[in-house]
């Protein structure tokens, strides 16, 4: 059985997503594992090293697991009708892990196989820390795992078009077929969006384009697969454009690793679609193999 993991900070934003991916997982007949990171204090203010008890950590560990219990008691009892009439309601497992959010989920992707990670994009508590800091872009960056934001006071209403932004690279083939049984599940269309700035030599443009999408049809068996192309604007003007001017439900792109000066000025544009997007958005690592 495929399986979702969500990591949690019981903030209401992590709680929302939860319940996202719980409607999800009765789509794709997937298993959730909640999770939660015990962060301990290495070092002091001064430099000296805290040493924690033993008897702490057990205690911390039982005190997360309850917490875990009842959220997921509340996901099984409150989640509502399945999306499918004929789909069981997806077992929900749990477990504390001391680590750093990174480390544990990480730990937890590699222990459970899971196939995905389901997240708040921000919350009270630590995940607004983790999607602010450090962590967030050392988990983005070295994930070989796909990753799903929930924006806060998202909805799961089904899954009726996704659209996935490529910049027509070989590698995202494989992942528009990973899409299309995703897309299955749920009956969805997959929306192909390739965006290109003004001034740029459109009839070389399009050789690329025809070859990709031939390709597309080759290798991707799925009727519900459409092209749009969205010219003269630079990627981030043009997916605001189509976040607000087509109605999708899900918007997936690549997370590709820019060169670390073009970094420091520019950032990744998954991460600044994380930060202000209104619906979920699946990112990919940018090396990947087919999940889900």
């Amino acid at each position: 059985m495929k399986t979702i993991l969500i990591p949690t900070d019981f903030s209401p934003a992590a709680n929302n997503a939860a319940y996202y991916a719980l409607q999800l997982g009765k789509g794709i007949k997937a298993s959730l594992k909640l999770c939660y990171a015990i962060t301990l204090p290495v070092e002091s203010p001064m430099g000296q090293q805290v040493v924690w008890p033993i008897m702490d950590y057990s205690g911390l560990q039982k005190e997360a697991n309850e917490e875990l219990k009842k959220l997921s008691v509340e996901l099984e009892t409150k989640a509502g009708p399945p999306v499918h009439p004929d789909t069981d309601q997806p077992p929900v497992h749990y477990a504390a892990e001391i680590g750093s959010v990174t480390e544990v989920i990480k730990l937890m992707v590699d222990r459970e196989k899971a196939n995905l990670v389901v997240m708040g994009t921000s919350g009270a508590g630590l995940l607004r820390h983790f999607f602010l800091g450090s962590s967030s872009r050392d988990l983005m960056d070295h994930a070989h795992f796909p990753i799903l934001l929930v924006p806060p006071g998202t909805v799961f209403k089904g899954i009726r078009k996704m659209a996935f932004a490529t910049d027509l690279s070989k590698g995202d083939i494989a992942l528009i077929h990973t899409l299309s049984i995703f897309a299955h599940a749920f009956n969805a269309e997959i929306l192909i969006v390739h965006i290109t700035p003004a001034g740029i030599d459109h009839g070389l443009d399009q050789e690329k384009t025809d070859a990709f999408l031939n390709e597309v049809t080759c290798k991707v068996n799925y009727p519900k697969i459409y092209y749009r192309h969205v010219k003269d604007m630079d990627v981030d003007d043009g997916l605001n454009w189509l976040t607000e001017h087509v109605t999708i439900d899900l918007l997936a792109m690549v997370h590709r690793k820019h060169h670390f000066i073009q970094r420091i000025f520019e950032g990744s544009r998954t991460k600044k679609m994380a930060g202000h997007l209104k619906l979920p958005l699946l990112v990919f690592p940018s090396e990947s193999s087919a999940i889900l």
